[in-house]
């Protein structure tokens, strides 16, 4: 398993919008849409990276913690499904229902939303404020497959409270690591 780290996206990068097909709900949904009031996380993940597998049940405690402040959560799957066929629209609905996901998990099939993004990995965090200016990018906490830190969501839940406390984020932000995106070829 290859580490890879985000690419650590400027800060004050305006989001992206885009239109993408929702596994969950079998709608096309688009950042607008889907954007909170207060706040919009955006979590590029897959089925089959360890490290999404780690973290999974931490993200859907924050989500659902969060969303009550205002926050919408919206998870993206941008790998090659023909080269990695457990990341298939299919298994994310089960994935999808395994963790009780209570936020969309969209497919960029052309991965135009990754590179966008300037997604390099999975998992890899965008938290944008309610202008949909980028105020945070980087790791869910210090946790690893296998390191022995307990999840607890620590680095996007100081972020997530400052905002709710109109205080500014920390610059200070580490980026995530996990496993590429399965770019096609």
């Amino acid at each position: 398993m290859s580490l890879t780290p985000s690419t650590m996206l400027p800060l004050g990068t305006k989001a992206p919008n885009f239109k993408l097909y929702d596994v969950i709900s079998q709608n096309s949904l688009s950042l607008e849409q889907l954007r909170g009031e207060n706040g919009t996380m955006i979590m590029f993940i897959c089925n089959h990276c360890p490290f999404v597998k780690h973290v999974n049940d931490e993200i859907v405690r924050v989500a659902n913690d969060y969303r009550v402040h205002g926050f919408s959560f919206i998870a993206i799957m941008s790998n090659d499904t023909v080269a990695y066929p457990e990341d298939d629209p299919k298994l994310m609905v089960e994935n999808a229902r395994k963790y009780n996901y209570s936020f969309p998990y969209l497919f960029d099939e052309t991965q135009e939303v990754a590179k966008e993004y300037d997604a390099a990995c999975t998992p890899d965090f965008f938290l944008f404020d309610q202008d949909l200016e980028l105020i945070y990018r980087g790791q869910l906490d210090d946790s690893r497959p296998g390191n022995g830190i307990s999840l607890n969501g620590r680095s996007i839940r100081e972020a997530l409270d400052a905002i709710i406390n109109n205080r500014k984020v920390s610059m200070l932000q580490k980026p995530s690591v996990g496993c590429s995106i399965k770019w096609k070829k």
